[in-house]
């Protein structure tokens, strides 16, 4: 590409609508530098820290209870401070941090490939098929999403050994909060759908007998997809604070395994004896990622939100 080319390229990114809008809004410029570097501390962990939690190999009883840096009896080697059991709680929020941003993508992912096919397919077919699908998706949205999670993850505990669902837990607790949430993604998809089915462009690709599929995949949702992914961005906000409160119930990820619900729930138990750093630091990293991710998700619905055009 040449120096004309690479300057045009340049002036028309700066130029469009999104890059516009993402650079005159503080909150979410900010919100995406938050996100981007507790993703990257978190999944790039043995870059910055030296201790692996939740190791019983590489813990000391004699680290146990280690106030933060900056307080009387606190030590540089620990900044966060330590747990009962010695854990550094800075190496345990980064890989914490990793369990959850994991789980919240993965479960998201998991429930849009359930819910925009469904959507489409009830959408597009109309008749007995979109009643049933969507009949299906109101019974299920009157039952909170914990609720199911719950229920799915207490069914695998009494089908399987205490040692398999050890292994087994994160991706069960994926598929339970993925299976909870299709619904609104299904709704979402299938309004657009319900759209672009009476659209010229559609009738002319039934003219030439395109077959049905090929009319899902290539043109009904390319058009349908945009806002499901908007919704999906805060989706994955709702899904780590789901994660979070089941391992803080003690339902969700193995104590043996750190995510931020885990590590609030170790530290609630010092939490009145003066230990307040083990579940402060966990808590408080939940709060920002939570709301970073949110701050993200609301500025990608106003800037597409149509009526805004």
């Amino acid at each position: 590409m040449t120096k004309a080319g690479l300057i045009k390229f340049r002036n028309d990114f700066l130029d469009h609508d999104i890059t516009y809008s993402f650079l005159h809004s503080p909150a979410t410029i900010i919100a995406a530098l938050v996100t981007l570097v507790m993703f990257v501390m978190a999944f790039g962990a043995p870059l910055f820290t030296s201790y692996t939690p939740f190791d019983p190999g590489s813990l000391n009883l004699m680290d146990a209870f280690i106030p933060p840096a900056w307080e009387d009896g606190g030590t540089a080697l620990h900044v966060m401070g330590t747990d009962g059991q010695g854990r550094d709680i800075f190496a345990a929020i980064l890989y914490g941090t990793q369990v959850s941003l994991t789980v919240g993508l993965l479960s998201v992912l998991l429930s849009i490939g359930i819910g925009i096919p469904l959507g489409i397919i009830a959408g597009y077919s109309g008749g007995w098929v979109d009643t049933v699908i969507m009949r299906i998706a109101d019974i299920q949205l009157t039952i909170p999403p914990i609720l199911i999670a719950l229920m799915i993850d207490g069914i695998t505990r009494t089908s399987i050994s205490r040692d398999l669902h050890e292994v087994v837990a994160i991706p069960v607790l994926v598929a339970s909060i993925g299976i909870a949430s299709w619904p609104q993604y299904a709704r979402i998809t299938r309004s657009g759908t319900l759209v672009e089915r009476n659209k010229d462009y559609i009738a002319a690709a039934k003219l030439i007998r395109t077959p049905v599929p090929l009319i899902l995949l290539r043109h009904i949702l390319p058009n349908v997809i945009g806002p499901t992914l908007i919704v999906a961005t805060i989706g994955v906000a709702v899904a780590i604070i789901i994660e979070a409160t089941l391992s803080f119930l003690g339902v969700g990820v193995p104590p043996t395994t750190p995510s931020l619900g885990t590590l609030i729930r170790i530290g609630n138990s010092f939490l009145f004896s003066g230990e307040w750093w083990i579940t402060f630091f966990p808590a408080l990293t939940l709060v920002i990622l939570v709301l970073s991710v949110n701050l993200i998700g609301d500025w990608l619905r106003d800037t597409f939100n149509p009526k805004l055009r």
